[in-house]
């Protein structure tokens, strides 16, 4: 039973990949200092996976207690690296953080993978490095353009810092997984979306304001060139992305990639704009939705959706959730938020 080390694995995606890991056989790990996340995740994981995980609380961006995590786990075999800041506006209202954290974290990550040989190494990237692409669906081969925020740009630097630490360390076979929007909560509904403050993604905005946390929601932006105005997204079950990571790891312990460092677009391959998803949470949960249309928010992309044949041929990848299962799950995890606070 393989180790994996999972970064950030108190998050959003991080704890249900590790769902995913456990139920696939591997023996996981965890690092999260919680600054972003709330350590009660875990209990929802067991509750799920039958296991208890080990968290430790570190800070990425020290190093002496990075490198002390790795010395007490010397049998581990795959990182999978979440932990970032990800929120876009934030990063745009306060670009030295994001650069500082996401960039250090995994140059520190990166020195214990060498000094420890660390075979599988995979990352957790965006769709945010295209940039504003001139063509949709975008594919791996896509060129990248100026990143709109400096979120996007910590993770164009994060895969130019891999692809460069691929060609000095052939020992260690990496993969750069870029997401499109992750939305949803496990089907189990004992884990989800925890944001912390007012909410800066649209779907935990959606559900939110329809149980009555927030008064209303803006759609930032109706006079963009898409079908609507608003912005088109690829959103994606945040279930079927953590399978990806599985796969991955699987992908490379099979030997199968092609090099040591290879990418791979994680979405739908179906554009939904923000004013489409409204409707179709309106339509499953038979909420209206008080929202208004605000102006443009800095640093969103206009349009943007995955061509996913790569990783749909190479890694086996079958997406299992439409946009219904994503709106019902996600306002199934808000209404079970609403009923815990009212114990």
């Amino acid at each position: 039973m393989a180790k994996i080390l999972v970064t950030g694995g108190c998050g959003y995606i991080g704890s249900h990949t590790i769902v995913d890991l456990i139920q696939s056989g591997y023996d996981v790990i965890s690092i999260d200092n919680n600054s972003r996340s709330n350590p009660e995740v875990l209990t929802g994981i067991q509750k799920i996976a039958g296991k208890e995980v080990k968290n430790y609380k570190v800070d990425l961006c020290n190093f002496d207690d990075t490198y002390a995590v790795f010395q007490e786990n010397t049998d581990i075999e795959g990182i999978i690296h979440f932990a970032a800041y990800k929120a876009v506006g934030e990063s745009v209202d306060k670009p030295i953080m994001y650069y500082e954290n996401n960039t250090n974290s995994l140059l520190n990550v990166l020195k214990c993978v060498r000094e420890y040989d660390i075979p599988y190494f995979v990352f957790s990237s965006s769709c945010t490095v295209y940039g504003n692409p001139d063509v949709i669906p975008v594919t791996e081969a896509t060129p990248t353009k100026p990143a709109e925020s400096p979120y996007g740009a910590t993770k164009q630097m994060g895969e130019k810092i891999l692809e460069d630490f691929a060609k000095v360390c052939p020992e260690t076979s990496i993969i750069a997984l870029r997401y499109f929007n992750p939305v949803g909560a496990h089907p189990s509904i004992e884990i989800g979306e925890l944001p912390i403050g007012r909410p800066q993604n649209l779907f935990p905005a959606i559900t939110q304001t329809a149980i009555g946390k927030l008064p209303k929601m803006t759609v930032h932006g109706s006079d963009y060139d898409t079908r609507d105005g608003s912005c088109l997204r690829d959103f994606i079950h945040v279930s079927d992305i953590a399978h990806a990571h599985t796969l991955a790891i699987q992908f490379l312990q099979q030997d199968k990639n092609q090099s040591n460092y290879e990418i791979f677009n994680l979405g739908t391959g179906n554009g939904v704009t923000v004013l489409e998803a409204i409707h179709a949470f309106e339509r499953v949960s038979q909420t209206k939705l008080n929202y208004e249309i605000g102006p443009r928010r800095t640093g969103d992309v206009i349009a943007i959706y995955a061509n996913n044949d790569h990783a749909v041929k190479s890694l086996g990848w079958d997406i299992q959730y439409g946009i219904d299962e994503m709106m019902g799950s996600a306002w199934q995890w808000e209404q079970k938020l609403k009923a815990q606070e009212g114990k």
